[in-house]
């Protein structure tokens, strides 16, 4: 897992992502990191994992981090994206 180390220059005062990074593997550095805050066999609604994702950042679009965790095979959802969850 990515810790808080390989992305602090991308991070605000406060700890939270602040820029969300342009190449490839500073993004998946972020989405690693991201994703070691979801547990192992929970299942999440759409609004819990808009709630992690918004205390996570303050560049104010959770929506492109929801959409890039399920892109990138971070997290898995039903077809309805009622349900979400990490990937083993």
């Amino acid at each position: 897992m990515t810790g808080i180390e390989e992305i602090k220059t991308l991070l605000d005062d406060q700890g939270k992502i602040e820029i969300w990074p342009s190449k490839k593997e500073k993004k998946m550095k972020v989405l690693t990191f991201i994703a070691s805050k979801f547990e192992q066999e929970r299942k999440y609604t759409e609004l819990e994992v808009n709630e992690i994702l918004k205390s996570l950042h303050s560049f104010g679009d959770h929506v492109l981090l929801r959409r890039e965790l399920y892109d990138k095979h971070f997290l898995n959802r039903t077809k309805d994206g009622r349900s979400y969850w990490l990937e083993a």
